[in-house]
């Protein structure tokens, strides 16, 4: 099959990173597939995400070797040692991985919180309980001013999560990152909410989660991430935290179906606080790792 890789430009370069992107075109210049490479910087500068879609009916021509091998070697350019790749278990995307050297380092439990069974009265006996030395704050959008520096210096809580054997480096955030991060998805149209746990010895944050609901109101939210520092954990905050947010969830948009979560399978932990919460299982994928 004859066919031509093009670069193409990505007109919405990231503060934090940016990418790369291919499309590979047949003979008669129709589309058969598409190839993105995120490289990132700071703590992750060593790290390249690469997203490959081929059209199902294209499938085993070699596109996706080509767009694949075009992809590593602009990793490579760009001095990046990992390339990523996230695939569906047992999808062609999966076995296409597997057979080209990648080699698989995470695996990834999705599960969906049905809405209209959560249990209210459940929710708020867990909300209520008792937490001795911490309350609940929450917020949508852009992180007060107030609480910037604190939310900012609380996102380390994310740097030893269960991660297997993905070389996943670590992500320095500051206030402008936080705030940048939450212009980003307000500029997409959708909505980010935040619970956090506040220290109230010293008004710290110590542990918070994220959910971005749909611009409509409507389909599935995503939870973007729950974290609680490690001088804080044993307290029961990533449950107390969780079940506020689906509480608000629940209350402020009524027409939302239900709310989407991933979590590392190694990540024991926060797997036993969905699960409590009514969380089902939808899907697994799988994490690649093709070393440089």
């Amino acid at each position: 099959m004859s066919f031509r890789i093009t670069p193409l430009t990505d007109p919405a370069r990231g503060a934090h990173s940016r990418r790369l992107a291919w499309l590979a075109s047949d003979a008669e210049d129709t589309p058969v597939g598409t190839a993105f490479l995120r490289l990132f910087d700071g703590g992750q500068a060593h790290l390249a995400e690469l997203t490959l879609h081929i059209h199902p009916v294209e499938r085993r021509r070699g596109v996706g070797s080509r767009l694949l091998d075009t992809a590593v070697v602009a990793a490579r350019d760009n001095t990046r040692r990992r390339v990523v790749a996230e695939a569906g278990a047992g999808s062609p995307g999966d076995h296409f991985l597997s057979a080209r050297g990648f080699r698989r380092v995470l695996t990834l439990r999705y599960s969906r919180l049905p809405l209209a069974d959560v249990d209210i009265a459940a929710l708020a006996e867990i909300i209520e309980r008792p937490h001795t030395g911490y309350r609940l704050a929450s917020w949508q959008g852009t992180v007060p001013d107030v609480l910037a520096q604190t939310f900012a210096d609380s996102r380390r809580a994310m740097d030893d999560m269960p991660m297997e054997d993905t070389d996943h480096g670590t992500t320095t955030w500051d206030v402008d990152r936080v705030r940048a991060a939450a212009k980003a998805v307000e500029q997409r149209g959708d909505h980010l909410h935040t619970v956090v746990a506040i220290d109230t010895s010293n008004g710290s944050i110590a542990g918070f989660t994220e959910l971005v609901v749909p611009g409509g109101g409507t389909g599935d939210a995503q939870h973007y991430g729950t974290g609680v520092l490690p001088e804080h954990r044993g307290h029961g905050l990533g449950l107390w935290m969780k079940a506020e947010s689906i509480r608000r969830a629940h209350g402020h948009h009524p027409d939302l179906d239900g709310l989407l979560t991933d979590t590392a399978d190694s990540n024991t932990h926060m797997r036993h606080i969905s699960d409590s919460l009514g969380y089902l299982p939808t899907h697994t994928t799988l994490r690649y790792q093709l070393d440089l």
